[in-house]
């Protein structure tokens, strides 16, 4: 054997292992061929076990990495990678040849460097595997997604694809109901149901992570995406047959030209942020991505980065808007509103509410419109003025905190406020977990003497039960209940409202109707018992010397 040649043909394969780690079996064997005919080895085959009980059982998977002449004399080698693969490789003599003491060195070597080029290969394999793919639903993740966005944008294809994110609704309650390990099942199930409509080159789902996913799909299939979205039954039991509906909430975004996108990253947080907007503003299934969305976000962010100093400077202000009796027209209570007075101009609420709410700024805001409510009923006391009730909306974000009754309780109590002066004001709620924290909270306001409302009736998903289980003080019937002047006595509106003051005086809660705006809705509501009303016709949101003064002669004239 020539020594020159081995270490030529020992140097090249080598550096080509070193530099390619994408081999296919036939490039392999061209790679190896100039050794193995120096070597006189006639065919290399390897088999890979995932674990020992898998090669005591013959499990594995077969290779063929060289193969030229007939063989005959055989060298087997085991080798254990990562701790539980094994492969083993036999390598097969040519037919006639026997080799030699050296040959057999050589070839030694040889297997070991294949043995760690390959060990290299399924590392690389498995860490693709835990990089890229979500393995509890058996599909590619985000990082998989993005990077097969990237590849497309590399090679211009990416206009007539649709981006889709979106959203699984309500699926933590499908978890409650049938359990997480079926509701794994349902989500796959459902994400394969989306998977068949992808058909053409280039198409993906993707699991983003919990219950959202990203799809990329040609803009002749979205429609076929889009309707899925729309809600299936999926089943979730083979035998029985039992099946629930999925439904979902959308962001879509159309890629028409070649330049729409900078990064693949952008995709997303189009499609993403278009989701969002879905769920939390604009209250849509499937929302359609637009440049106004990102000037929002922009407004967004500003709002969340102005939030703290705006604490701390106390630019939030406390407006009263009155309730007023409708038997003897005069203030029996108020609800305290937010307004945020920044650079010299009142924000409405509307602008920075929703942006709080999506995080837990809006718990601080709360507790600081309670402290500011306290100190000014603190203060109306110390001068002798009329003090009446005032109402403190708190955000169902709260409902996390198992110390609230005591955030709460200690800002009343510190402020030396006695409790009869205050109510708490608390929104509807969606889940079961929600409602039973609920619960608690209400119950533990009620033993300290503090009033409790219910916001909107009306609006939410429980309504009937939400009174029957807890016991409220007040029932604030949502303005969207209240008939107009296009409502009949007959209307579903009037028949409605009607029951709703019926079934709440019934139950012994006071009932105020929000939103009243006409003298004939005043009417309306005396007519059916209703005693306390709250809106634009007697006030708007007052600042707190406007409802002072309002205080000080507390009569309405009709």
């Amino acid at each position: 054997m020539n020594q020159t040649e081995y270490i030529i043909a020992l140097e090249t394969f080598l550096k080509t292992m070193e530099q390619r780690r994408d081999l296919g079996v036939s490039e392999l064997q061209e790679v190896l061929r100039p050794l193995c005919q120096l070597l006189q080895i006639g065919q290399i085959s390897a088999e890979h076990f995932i674990s020992e009980q898998k090669e005591a059982a013959r499990i594995g998977e077969n290779f063929l990495l060289y193969q030229s002449k007939p063989v005959a004399e055989e060298i087997c080698k085991r080798f254990v990678i990562n701790d539980t693969s094994i492969m083993i490789y036999h390598i097969h003599a040519e037919t006639g040849s026997k080799w030699t003491e050296e040959q057999q060195e050589k070839i030694d070597f040889l297997i070991h460097m294949l043995s760690v080029f390959n060990s290299r290969a399924l590392l690389i394999g498995l860490t693709e595997q835990l990089m890229y793919y979500d393995h509890a639903l058996d599909m590619p993740n985000i990082r998989y997604y993005e990077r097969h966005v990237a590849q497309l944008m590399k090679n211009g294809g990416l206009v007539g694809y649709v981006g889709i994110f979106f959203n699984l609704k309500h699926f933590s309650v499908i978890n409650q109901q049938i359990g997480r390990e079926k509701g794994t099942l349902v989500m796959k199930r459902y994400a394969m149901q989306i998977q068949k409509m992808l058909t053409q080159e280039g198409e993906i789902i993707c699991r983003v992570g919990g219950d959202n996913f990203a799809v990329l799909v040609k803009e002749q299939n979205m429609d076929l995406v889009l309707k899925i979205l729309e809600g299936i039954g999926i089943f979730y039991h083979d035998d029985t047959k039992d099946r629930v509906l999925v439904t979902a909430t959308a962001g879509v975004y159309i890629i028409r030209h070649e330049d729409d996108l900078k990064v693949a990253t952008d995709l997303t947080d189009k499609t993403s942020l278009a989701c969002y907007n879905a769920r939390y503003q604009d209250m849509q299934d499937v929302v359609f991505f637009d440049s106004a969305m990102l000037e929002r976000k922009k407004k967004n962010v500003e709002i969340e980065n102005l939030f703290p100093e705006a604490i701390r400077n106390e630019e939030f202000l406390v407006f009263y808007q009155p309730k007023i009796s409708l038997t003897g027209y005069e203030i029996a209570g108020a609800e305290a509103l937010c307004r945020w007075k920044h650079n010299g101009k009142l924000i409405p609420p509307f602008q920075f509410i929703p942006v709080l709410e999506q995080g837990m700024d809006i718990c601080t805001l709360d507790f600081y419109m309670l402290e500011h409510v306290c100190r000014d009923i603190r203060r109306w006391l110390d001068e002798g003025r009329h003090v009446v009730r005032i109402s403190v909306n708190l955000s169902r974000r709260h409902m996390t905190d198992m110390d609230l009754l005591e955030h709460i309780l200690e800002i009343i109590d510190r402020n030396h406020v006695p409790h009869e002066y205050i109510e708490i004001e608390l929104t509807e709620t969606t889940t079961d977990v929600e409602f039973k924290d609920l619960k608690r909270v209400v119950y533990g306001l009620q033993k300290t003497g503090i009033s409790t409302s219910v916001d909107d009736f009306g609006i939410g998903y429980s309504s009937l039960n939400l009174i029957k289980e807890i016991p409220w003080n007040v029932l604030k019937v949502d303005k969207s209940f209240l008939p107009t002047e296009q409502d009949d006595d007959k209307s579903l509106k009037a028949i409605m409202f009607r029951h709703v003051i019926a079934m709440a005086q019934e139950l012994g809660l006071e009932c105020i109707a929000e939103g009243v705006e006409t003298k004939e809705q005043v009417e309306l509501l005396r007519e059916n018992c209703c005693n306390l009303a709250q809106g634009f016709f007697f006030d708007k949101p007052l600042p707190v010397t406007e409802f002072e003064s309002r205080l000080d002669t507390y009569i309405y004239h009709e």
